[in-house]
């Protein structure tokens, strides 16, 4: 740790000197601080959303300094192209990022990104966690994003402990258990690249509850190298610092005493684990994410109208390790606040907190995420500006406002790039909001189409187009979607072919045809 934390001197006051050369001819002395915070696979089960389960006390303090932006969507339901959408602040038919293996620059190797932009502007840029996602980019996390080497969690781990076994785990017994199927990986002379499935296919928990600290995991790991930022930050430039934060990505491993903050037996189950009336088989996928884990039983359909369905027990037990999860980051987030807070750096530090896409939990049979549908795509989204009042919008708004509302928030020029719309007018009460645009857009790719939702404050239309070779076709439509989230919160029924919302599908769909015009 000593040697990580001399590295992490030189590299910072070479970081300052690197920021000093790049400002040219601006004062970013009395520029505000940005604290940018990723959440994996967070949906908006806090109690700031009005969630009356979970324990989130810090993110509900947060909202008490700033704006909870309600109904914020995500671009695409999955963590690379949401992700790459958001710190681009391009959709993804124009980053070209749809799935888990394509490189944001060899689409677009002269993009800006939202952290180089800040770099270039005169900022000392840091992350470390989960901020791009890894298989997006190169084995520095996007070296060009970053001032100096992106920082290492692993080396902030509890040495008590040590590395989790397989990214996740630190049960003893998961310990022992995989020391043993590897070594019969190796007896059978399986090569390296076989050797981790071989185990994973017979030892990979979906959840762990052990009574470990929080740096026995890495999300603790990543929660002290951004306080050591912190502390060593010098007041003589502003910060862009990134932290993300995996949990509650699956697997669901937190400490014991998160866990103990629920009782497994109210853990609520979905109230409508079926298809919706009238909606395409398409739509829906056979949450393969969650069945790639060796504890979980062999999922049962029923019917034509029934999804894939997981027992109770087991839905009980993975819900409860959602909160418990969510607690866990809670906890870090406030600890990471509480630092700047001590620092006194509150006071010139803009706050953003997002998760990069929702979460099924059993809703319409379906786990994990990679849907269009409503817990899928919506997200929690906290901007705190020192100088605005507390607040809650309602107004519909995407991950891809975030690179231009920061830029205003903290006097930056907008690249060129930018496709969405600047939130900051809102943040400091300065715009009308009937200024913003009326609807937020999402899109996920399926079997050779492509899905594109149109969220407005009541409901969402979803239009499943041709897709091929990269290219959309609008004008060849497989099926459409409707819903009404004022009277079907849960999208039991599609409603595109009822009389009653015809003026309705008329609005959504002038909706499609704008963005169409704008985007495609």
């Amino acid at each position: 740790m000593k040697q990580n934390l001399l590295f992490y001197g030189l590299a910072l006051a070479s970081a300052y000197t690197t920021a000093q050369a790049a400002e040219k001819n601006h004062d970013s002395n009395l520029r505000k601080n940005v604290l940018f915070i990723a959440v994996d696979d967070l949906k908006p089960l806090l109690g700031c959303y009005g969630d009356g389960i979970a324990k989130t006390p810090q993110m509900d303090r947060l909202v008490a300094r700033g704006t909870l932006f309600s109904n914020a969507y995500c671009q695409q339901a999955v963590s690379g192209p949401s992700r790459a959408s958001l710190l681009t602040g391009m959709c993804p038919d124009h980053t070209k990022v749809w799935d888990l293996k394509t490189l944001i620059r060899s689409k677009n190797p002269e993009v800006i990104t939202l952290p180089q932009h800040f770099k270039e502007n005169g900022y000392v840029v840091a992350g470390i966690g989960k901020i791009y996602d890894p298989r997006s980019v190169d084995k520095q996390q996007d070296e060009r994003s970053w001032l100096y080497p992106y920082m290492d969690q692993q080396a902030y781990l509890n040495p008590q402990y040590g590395k989790p076994v397989m990214g996740h785990y630190q049960k003893e017994e998961t310990k022992r258990l995989y020391e043993k199927y590897k070594a019969e990986a190796e007896a059978k002379g399986l090569k390296r690249n076989k050797i981790e499935s071989y185990v994973q296919e017979r030892l990979k928990p979906s959840t762990e509850c052990v009574n470990v600290p929080d740096d026995a995991y890495f999300d603790g790991g990543t929660l002290k190298g951004a306080v050591e930022f912190l502390k060593n930050y010098r007041e003589d430039k502003p910060f862009f610092l990134a932290v993300g934060f995996k949990k509650p990505h699956l697997p669901f491993c937190a400490p014991e005493k998160y866990w103990k903050l629920y009782d497994r037996e109210k853990m609520p189950l979905a109230e409508f684990k079926k298809k919706a009336e009238g909606s395409p088989d398409f739509a829906y996928h056979n949450s393969g994410e969650l069945q790639s884990y060796s504890d979980i039983p062999p999922l049962a359909s029923f019917s034509d109208i029934e999804n894939l369905q997981l027992p109770d027990y087991k839905a009980q037990e993975l819900i409860h390790g959602y909160y418990a999860c969510v607690s866990y980051v809670d906890a870090l987030v406030g600890e990471l606040v509480e630092t700047l807070r001590k620092k006194g750096l509150d006071k010139n530090t803009v706050i953003v907190l997002w998760g990069d896409h929702g979460w099924h939990l059993g809703d319409h049979g379906l786990w994990n995420k990679h849907s269009n549908f409503e817990q899928a795509t919506h997200v929690p989204m906290l901007i705190i500006d020192p100088s605005s009042t507390p607040q809650k919008v309602n107004l519909p708004v995407g991950f891809i406002d975030i690179y231009p509302t920061l830029c205003d928030l903290t006097g930056l020029r907008k690249p060129a790039q930018l496709e969405g719309q600047s939130l900051a007018g809102l943040i400091t009460k300065e715009k009308n909001r009937d200024a913003i645009k009326p609807y937020a857009v999402s899109q996920y790719p399926r079997m050779k189409k492509m899905g594109y939702s149109i969220r407005d404050k009541r409901y969402r239309y979803t239009v499943w187009v041709k897709w091929e070779n990269d290219a959309t076709d609008i004008n060849t439509i497989y099926a459409e979607e409707l819903y009404d989230y004022e009277k079907d919160p849960n999208e039991t029924v599609n409603r595109v072919n009822s009389e009653e919302y015809k003026a309705v599908l008329k609005q959504m769909k002038d909706y499609w045809k704008t963005y169409c015009k704008e985007n495609i």
